[in-house]
């Protein structure tokens, strides 16, 4: 095996480490699209315990936590530790329209899938045109006097 040395990349993990403490939250790439009447949210998470997989909805507040722990360091000597651990975070917040009680969440090989339903008052609809000649007028009925 030959072993390739990039003194930038050894640089920023020098410097990652030095400027972000432990218990920072850690970085959590996603995608996010929209599939028909809904919305799917993919999000990385490498290695997480799937039983520290959090999913919260807070009015309109999404909130995802994940843990994922460190090996344990007795008898190990390490020669490169770059996969980082501890909790990571995301928070996003989610505008009118969608089915917040019908959010649905999956976590399969490091990757959590959220699925968010479009509501069905929001969903596109057609509104039906009538046609007809000039609209029917309508009688004045008249009313008894007092004499």
């Amino acid at each position: 095996m030959i072993a390739t040395f990039d003194p930038f990349r050894e640089l920023d993990r020098v410097i990652s480490s030095l400027t972000k403490p432990a218990t920072a939250p850690r970085l959590m790439p996603m995608d996010l699209y929209r599939e028909g009447d809904h919305y799917v949210l993919s999000a990385d998470l490498p290695g997480a315990d799937p039983g520290s997989v959090d999913v919260s909805v807070d009015g309109h507040q999404l909130t995802i936590r994940a843990e994922r722990t460190a090996r344990s360091q007795d008898g190990i000597e390490w020669m490169v530790n770059e996969r980082e651990f501890g909790s990571y975070v995301r928070q996003l917040t989610l505008g009118d329209g969608l089915d917040l009680d019908k959010i649905a969440a999956t976590y399969d090989n490091g990757v959590l899938t959220i699925t968010i339903p479009v509501s069905e008052t929001a969903k596109p609809r057609k509104i039906s045109v009538g046609s007809g000649s000039t609209p029917e007028a309508i009688p004045a009925q008249q009313t008894a006097t007092a004499e």
